[in-house]
C-alpha cells in the first residue's frame, strides 16, 4: 500500500474507532464514571417529610384531555398532602373538547381546583408562563394530564426543598407496560436506563433536565420562557445557571402510558430533540466551565452527545464499508456482517410495524434504536430549515 493510500485508510480507521468510542462512552462508560465518582461526591441525604408542607400549586397542562382529565383531578385531590396547602391549576390550551367543562364541574365541587383557559391556542409553554403568574404556591409542580401520581408523590417532591441549594426536584415517571405495544416496550426499556442515569447524576451533582410529567421548582426561580422553549429542559437550565442544583427522587412516582405506535414515538422524539437543541444554543451562554463545570460535563455527556449519535452511527457504517473496500481484513469483514445483521433486524421490525403485526424483541430494539437516531437527524434538519415546534400534542391513541 502506497503512503497516500495508507494515510487514507488510517483516517477511516480513526473515524471508525473514534465513532465507536464516543457511542460506547455515551451509553456505557459515562454511567461507569458516575458510579465511581458518586462514591466520593454523594449528594443525596435522607430527609424527613414530617412538618414540611409548603404551599404547593400543581399545574396540569391540558389540550383536549377529556378522556383523562377527570381521573387526573380526582387523583390530584386525593394525594396525601394537607388540603389547605394544595392548589390544582389546570391550564387549558384553548381546548375544543369537553376538557374545560369537566374542570369547571370540579371547580364547583372543590375550591382547590381552578381552570386557566388560554384565549387562543399558543402551546404548552405559553400556558405555563401564564399559570406561574396565577399560581399561589411557593412550590410549583408541573404535570401532564395523563400522569397519575402515587399518593405520597407531593410530599416526596417537596421534602428536598428543605435544602437551600435545591432548586428543582424531578420525580420518577413509570411507563405502564401491561398489554403494551412494542413501541411502548422499547420506550419502557430506554426509560429505565434514563431513570438510572438520572439517579447517578443526582447523586454526583445534579439531574440534567426535568420531566414534564412530574417535577417541582421553587416559584421564585421561574423565568418566563419563550414560546418555543421546551419547559422541562430550559427551566432547569435557568435554575442551574443561578447556582442551584436539581435532585432526582425515585420515590416520587407517577404512571403513564408510552406512545402506542412507533410513528408517534418518532415524531415525539423529533420534536423533543429539535426544541432541546434550540434551547441548548439559546441558553448555553449562561454557563461557564469555571462555575458550572460539573453540570456541563453531565449535560454534554448525557444530552448533547446523544443528540448527535446518528452522526457517529453513520460514520461507523460508512467507514466499515470503505475499510472493507480497501483492505482484506477478516476482522472488518466480520464487523460489516454484524452491522448488516443489525440493520436487517431493524428493517424487519419496520416491516412488521407497518403491517401492524407484533414485533419480537430481537427486531424492535434495533428498529427503535435506528428510529430515535433518525428522529434526531430529522430534528436537526428542522432546525436548519428554521422550523419551530410550539403547539403541544400528546402521543396517546385516539
Amino acid at each position: 500500500m502506497q503512503g497516500s493510500d495508507s494515510l487514507f485508510i488510517n483516517i477511516w480507521y480513526i473515524i471508525f474507532w473514534g465513532s465507536v468510542a464516543i457511542i460506547v462512552y455515551n451509553y456505557f462508560l459515562y454511567p461507569v464514571i458516575l458510579i465511581i465518582a458518586r462514591k466520593f461526591t454523594r449528594n443525596r441525604a435522607e430527609l424527613k417529610t414530617a412538618d414540611f408542607t409548603p404551599q404547593v400549586t400543581l399545574i396540569i397542562s391540558a389540550f383536549n384531555e377529556d378522556k383523562v382529565i377527570d381521573q387526573k383531578i380526582e387523583n390530584s385531590l386525593n394525594l396525601d398532602y394537607p388540603r389547605d396547602r394544595l392548589e390544582v391549576l389546570v391550564v387549558s390550551d384553548a381546548s375544543t373538547d369537553k376538557t374545560d367543562a369537566i374542570v369547571r364541574a370540579w371547580e364547583k365541587k372543590d375550591s382547590r381546583v381552578r381552570l386557566l383557559r388560554m384565549p387562543e391556542r399558543r402551546g404548552k409553554t405559553a400556558g405555563l408562563n401564564r399559570a406561574v403568574q396565577e399560581a399561589r404556591g411557593e412550590i410549583l409542580i408541573f404535570s401532564d394530564a395523563n400522569a397519575i401520581y402515587n399518593i405520597n408523590a407531593i410530599k416526596e417532591l417537596v421534602k428536598y426543598f428543605q435544602r437551600p441549594e435545591v432548586g428543582y426536584v424531578v420525580g420518577k415517571a413509570v411507563y405502564l407496560e401491561e398489554g403494551a405495544s412494542p413501541a411502548g416496550n422499547s420506550e419502557g426499556l430506554y426509560w429505565k436506563y434514563e431513570l438510572w442515569l438520572k439517579e447517578l447524576e443526582s447523586d454526583f451533582h445534579s439531574v440534567v433536565g426535568g420531566d414534564g410529567a412530574i417535577y417541582a421548582i421553587r416559584k421564585e426561580l421561574f423565568d418566563p420562557l419563550q414560546e418555543d422553549d421546551i419547559n422541562d429542559f430550559v427551566n432547569p437550565l435557568q435554575i442551574i445557571a443561578k447556582g442551584f442544583r436539581g435532585v432526582f427522587n425515585p420515590r416520587a412516582v407517577c404512571y403513564e402510558y408510552a406512545a402506542d405506535q412507533f410513528e408517534k414515538e418518532y415524531h415525539r422524539k423529533r420534536r423533543i430533540v429539535n426544541r432541546s437543541w434550540r434551547a441548548f444554543k439559546r441558553y448555553l451562554h449562561l454557563f461557564s466551565w469555571s462555575r458550572h463545570g460539573k453540570f456541563l460535563f453531565l449535560l454534554y455527556s448525557h444530552k448533547v452527545i446523544r443528540w448527535f449519535n446518528w452522526v457517529f452511527l453513520v460514520a461507523i457504517y460508512i467507514s466499515t464499508i470503505i475499510i472493507n473496500l480497501f483492505t482484506d481484513s477478516l476482522f472488518y469483514r466480520f464487523i460489516l456482517l454484524l452491522e448488516l445483521l443489525f440493520i436487517a433486524l431493524a428493517l424487519i421490525g419496520y416491516v412488521l410495524d407497518k403491517k401492524g403485526k407484533s414485533i419480537p424483541t430481537i427486531f424492535y430494539l434495533p428498529y427503535y434504536y435506528h428510529l430515535i437516531n433518525l428522529a434526531a437527524l430529522g430534528a436537526f434538519i428542522d432546525d436548519l430549515r428554521g422550523k419551530k415546534y410550539v403547539k403541544w400534542e400528546h402521543v396517546r391513541a385516539g
